[in-house]
């Protein structure tokens, strides 16, 4: 323990100084005593390098946890390892369930029990998931919201009830709004201000005027917050998705964005974690450009992992533009650092939220650029077009080929993939469930669009049809999936574009190599048919790809590359 308390000491004083040293003293009791009871059995320290990684709302997925342990069949068919559960802790449900009442309880509807069932009843029922998801070989790891909590949350609503109460200064309060005035407007075009007036004075949100930020100048939030990740961890998740972590530490004269001490709050965070159980994953969700996130990877001592934002936007671009270059552009060093030896990159197509657009990381060009090739309807609009709200089935016309290649590309370029439940067969927008949701929150928010329930009988008809719209797009990710977790190339593979045919812009083809194994992959992201002589390359393989596909080839022996056609071929 001794060089833990050193290094927390360490990064108490850079946040507080002297400041409250008792308290700090007194956690470091605390967490002595809870090794002894976390399970410590030796995990793999970067196990989420090997991940895909699926994204669901549980209630919306399976109703509640025991529905939940009811489809893990179903998940582990898709060949996934790794379930990200969105907000799932007490809320109500403003901002789908990223608004937190209490850190310590799940939601009552996700349980299914009696109203007058105990914690201790309540809890079972997560573990019980939590062990029959580990049993078939699937991590679990969930959001929490670190930045702020609901106002609805016990601290707030005493905080308001007078300037002397003790849980005044967990928030951050002032007597007018003329505080940290360059603080852009995350919410633009839903929210007038980043101050909400109650009473005589005004508290600071960076989100929705009901999501108050939390104050980490008080000590004690840090440690509140710290004891709310430890809680699950000894109760047996896998790690935590950080939610908003950019925006932490607040100063007077800055954007209040990545400030260091930000980066101090989120290295004490880690320590924590990694004394009670190493392999504790911590991931950054940080909307910010590469050279930005990759700050708070740190030297191996912040987040274990962080999403590949801009990427995103540019696998869009590189489909609509029929050209490799904004991908290779992004991964390129000059977008994209190197990170450290032990931290991945998260990747994705689409996600609860919208299709980003923001300025902070893609270019005036290009935003405006994808917004007109992929915002097929105006109320898809999002934040004043620096968002879409769609669906990946509607951005791609529900063309079952687009849709595969977007995830062929996704797959197998670097990093860990995350699948948004429903992706996987080509769910569309959810007008229902939208319409539902204005009702329920009183906001306009079209990020309700791409969430909605499955209907799980009427999606067994279609799957089970397989010349249905999503049974061609189930079969090709399943596919895809289960050949990437079966080869590490993907997850820990360098990564070699194939110079060859750089000429050949409509083709993005490159290796990824292992342990002297090495993958071809090769993506027509045009919509018509190409010729690719690989004859220089010299590289040797079987007549089927990985997927399964046979090669085809010219009479000059070229490759034939159909419309948006893929394959994954391993060299010989």
């Amino acid at each position: 323990m001794k060089d833990n308390r050193e290094t927390l000491a360490k990064y108490w004083e850079e946040i507080y100084g002297n400041q409250d040293i008792e308290l700090l003293n007194s956690f470091f009791l605390e967490i002595d005593a809870l090794k002894k009871e976390i399970n410590n059995k030796a995990t793999e320290s970067d196990w989420y390098k090997d991940a895909v990684v699926y994204s669901i709302y549980v209630d919306l997925f399976s109703n509640d946890f025991k529905g939940l342990e009811g489809k893990l069949d179903y998940i582990h068919n898709l060949g996934v390892n790794c379930i990200w559960l969105l907000p799932i802790l007490d809320s109500p449900m403003r901002d789908a369930g990223f608004d937190i009442s209490n850190y310590k309880k799940i939601r009552e509807d996700l349980i299914g029990l009696k109203k007058n069932s105990s914690e201790d009843e309540q809890l079972n029922v997560f573990k019980s998931f939590l062990q029959k998801a580990r049993q078939k070989g699937i991590r679990v790891i969930f959001d929490v919201a670190i930045n702020h909590t609901s106002d609805r949350h016990y601290w707030f609503q005493e905080s308001k009830k007078s300037t002397n109460n003790p849980y005044r200064d967990y928030y951050i309060w002032n007597n007018d709004s003329d505080k940290y005035k360059d603080a852009r407007l995350l919410f633009k075009g839903m929210c007038p201000s980043n101050w909400e007036k109650n009473g005589d004075s005004y508290f600071f949100h960076r989100f929705f005027e009901f999501q108050p930020d939390l104050n980490y100048r008080n000590p004690k939030v840090l440690l509140e917050m710290s004891r709310n990740l430890i809680f699950w961890l000894k109760n047996g998740v896998d790690g935590f998705r950080a939610d908003a972590i950019p925006f932490l530490w607040k100063e007077e004269g800055t954007n209040c964005e990545n400030l260091p001490k930000t980066h101090t709050i989120v290295k004490f965070f880690r320590a924590v974690l990694d004394h009670l159980k190493p392999g504790t994953l911590l991931l950054a969700e940080a909307c910010q450009n590469p050279y930005e996130v990759v700050k708070y990877l740190g030297d191996s001592d912040e987040c274990h992992a962080g999403y590949h934002f801009p990427l995103m936007p540019q696998m869009f671009k590189a489909i609509a533009q029929q050209s490799s270059e904004p991908i290779k552009q992004t991964l390129s060093t000059k977008v994209t650092p190197e990170i450290p030896e032990g931290s991945q990159w998260f990747t994705f197509l689409r996600c609860h939220d919208e299709l980003s657009l923001e300025l902070v990381y893609v270019a005036e060009e290009d935003r405006k650029y994808i917004h007109e090739n992929y915002c097929h309807d105006k109320k898809w609009d999002f934040r004043i077009g620096e968002g879409i709200s769609a669906r990946l089935s509607e951005l791609m016309n529900k063309n079952p080929e687009k849709i595969g290649l977007a995830y062929s590309v996704m797959l197998t370029l670097p990093g860990t993939p995350v699948i948004y439940y429903g992706d996987e067969f080509g769910k569309a927008n959810d007008e229902k469930y939208y319409q539902e949701q204005i009702k329920l929150t009183g906001k306009d928010d079209t990020r309700f669009l791409v969430r909605g329930r499955i209907n799980w009988d009427e999606l067994e008809q279609k799957l089970n049809n397989k010349n249905s719209f999503e049974s061609k797009v189930y079969q090709q990710i399943t596919t895809q999936v289960k050949v990437r977790t079966e080869h590490k190339n993907f997850g820990r593979g360098n990564l070699e574009w194939l110079n060859s045919v750089d000429e050949q812009k409509e083709v993005l083809a490159f290796k990824r190599t292992y342990k002297g194994i090495s993958i071809l992959v090769i993506n027509n992201l045009s919509n018509k048919d190409i010729s690719i002589d690989l004859s220089k390359t010299k590289l040797t393989w079987n007549q089927k790809d990985l997927l399964g596909n046979e090669l085809p080839t010219d009479k000059n022996g070229s490759l034939l590359l159909g419309s948006y056609k893929y394959y994954w071929i391993q060299l010989i």
